[in-house]
C-alpha cells in the first residue's frame, strides 16, 4: 500500500506451508534495518480477497 517494492522473506515456520505467486495479496512487515526487505506474515486466500474488495479494503 505504499508503494515500496520490497523483497519478501517467510519466516521458518510458514516456510514449508506457503508459496507465494505474483498477483497474491499478502501482509508484509518492513524490516527496521533495511526498508528494501520484508517478511510475509500472511497471505490471503482467494475468497478472502473476494471478501475485501466487496468490503472496499482493496482497490
Amino acid at each position: 500500500m505504499d508503494g515500496v517494492v520490497r523483497m519478501g522473506r517467510i519466516p521458518g515456520s510458514k516456510n514449508k506451508k506457503m508459496w507465494i505467486h505474483e498477483g497474491d495479496v499478502v501482509i508484509v512487515t518492513p524490516w527496521d534495518i533495511q526498508d528494501s526487505k520484508a517478511d510475509v506474515i500472511w497471505k490471503y486466500t482467494k475468497h478472502q480477497v473476494e471478501w475485501l474488495e466487496r468490503k472496499g479494503y482493496l482497490k
